[in-house]
């Protein structure tokens, strides 16, 4: 059986729950909801386990803050022994319009902190990563309370059809691979 480490970076607690920031959060508990399953607290994380057409997908939502991602990515992929190919992180990308998906199989942590905590503590650039579009809707000097902010009312109702587009995204990771993956979805 074929894992996959699907990992949605975000900042744990109450406060930041619904921030542009917390996308990878949201599409991972969509997933869940969808799914019926259940996040359990365990070591630098919450997880969640999906067995889907003969593939297993670890959902981990960690809880090192975003900007200490890399250590809970790294302790998951080793304790499930899963291959580096098969990692899957889903983060916010300010450079993107709103909801707009992008996915690569190496890259630049284009100024992401969470991005560039993985590629510090996994010692290489070459992972999968899938960037959802928030925009940069902020004027100067305003990037954190942006990121940091929450959806607009407008942006919360589109949200729910990206959701349903990001869950399909991650099922076609696992089952038709990254370059499939890729062309069915970057772009829309």
């Amino acid at each position: 059986m074929k894992k996959y480490l699907i990992v949605g970076l975000g900042n744990i607690g109450e406060k930041y729950e619904n921030t542009r920031h917390n996308i990878g959060f949201k599409i991972l508990d969509y997933l869940a909801s969808q799914e019926s399953l259940i996040f359990e607290t365990q070591k630098l994380g919450d997880v969640a386990t999906y067995k889907f057409k003969g593939r297993t997908f670890i959902l981990l939502k960690p809880s090192t803050f975003m900007n200490l991602s890399g250590k809970s990515v790294q302790y998951w992929l080793t304790k499930e022994k899963i291959p580096l190919e098969n990692l899957l992180v889903i983060t916010d990308d300010l450079n993107l319009p709103f909801g707009s998906i992008r996915v690569k199989g190496k890259g630049s942590d284009g100024g992401h902190n969470g991005l560039k905590d993985i590629q510090d503590k996994l010692n290489t650039t070459a992972y999968c990563r899938f960037r959802f579009g928030i925009s940069d809707a902020f004027s100067k000097g305003r990037q954190v309370d942006y990121v940091l902010g929450e959806w607009t009312d407008e942006e919360s109702e589109q949200l729910k059809e990206r959701y349903k587009v990001s869950t399909e995204l991650i099922k076609s990771f696992g089952l038709a691979g990254l370059n499939r993956t890729m062309n069915s979805f970057n772009g829309k």
